[in-house]
């Protein structure tokens, strides 16, 4: 199963960072915090990666493409025009990087990569967030309910759009973004989805978290799995502080590997 996810945002609530990288390579302890999340799906057996790039696209792609040489040891023989690498390689990953527009709505990059996954039920997620959600967990039980997709339901902090999801049967009912003064569940990514979802998107101006994941809701296509843990998006410069302290102090609840 290949995971997907969504890097090409411009990052504009954290533009002290953002101003000079992408928002998925802001580190958290001297390591990006895509790398993070990959070894949070690595470390439950997901290694395939299929990476939406937008905004400083190429600088993702430079990060993957030296990996090696700035993870590792080398030398360099000039006149052989060799380098060696020295020591285990600790990731297996194998990285798709794909530019799906500067502009591009999350939606529409949803449908973009969509010949990168194929036919196959894929995992979606945000290139700024971490948890301490199990994913395997998450998995099987989109597998046991059959619906098109799977959100990771949390609870609300209060600023993010509010999940109805059906007591008894843990179907989403409705989704709404971003609603004044109410509180609930909210929409916290480490979606699962089948590749059907993408007929739910129109085209690159097409926001996966409005339209496609409301008309899911209505449709009664769109479970909800509730993760009461660890939950935390990396919107601002308080937040990357937050995680990086967590990291530092060696009590990062993400860190499962």
């Amino acid at each position: 199963m290949k995971v997907v996810i969504l890097a090409g945002g411009l990052g504009t609530r954290l533009s002290e960072a953002t101003q000079l990288l992408p928002k998925p390579l802001v580190e958290v302890g001297d390591r990006p915090i895509i790398w993070h999340i990959m070894k949070m799906y690595a470390a439950a057996g997901f290694d395939e990666f299929v990476v939406c790039c937008g905004y400083k696209s190429h600088m993702l792609k430079s990060y993957f493409v030296n990996y090696f040489v700035e993870n590792y040891d080398v030398t360099v023989h000039l006149g052989e025009n060799r380098v060696d690498f020295h020591g285990d390689a600790s990731e297996r990953w194998t990285v798709t990087l794909v530019n799906t527009g500067l502009t591009t709505m999350t939606g529409g990059r949803i449908k973009r990569i969509a010949p990168y996954v194929g036919n196959e039920t894929f995992c979606l997620t945000y290139g700024d967030g971490v948890s301490d959600v199990n994913i395997r967990a998450l998995v099987d039980f989109h597998r046991s309910h059959g619906r098109l997709a799977t959100v990771t339901a949390v609870p609300s902090p209060g600023r993010f759009g509010i999940l109805d999801i059906d007591e008894r049967s843990g179907t989403v009912a409705r989704f709404h973004e971003k609603p004044d003064n109410e509180m609930g569940w909210i929409n916290g990514g480490f979606f699962v989805v089948e590749p059907s979802v993408v007929d739910y998107i129109d085209g690159d101006d097409m926001t996966w978290e409005r339209e496609p994941l409301e008309r899911l809701a209505r449709d009664g296509a769109l479970a909800a799995y509730r993760h009461c843990g660890f939950w935390r998006p990396m919107d601002t410069l308080r937040d990357q502080r937050e995680l990086e302290a967590l990291w530092n102090a060696g009590r990062a609840p993400w860190k499962c590997w």
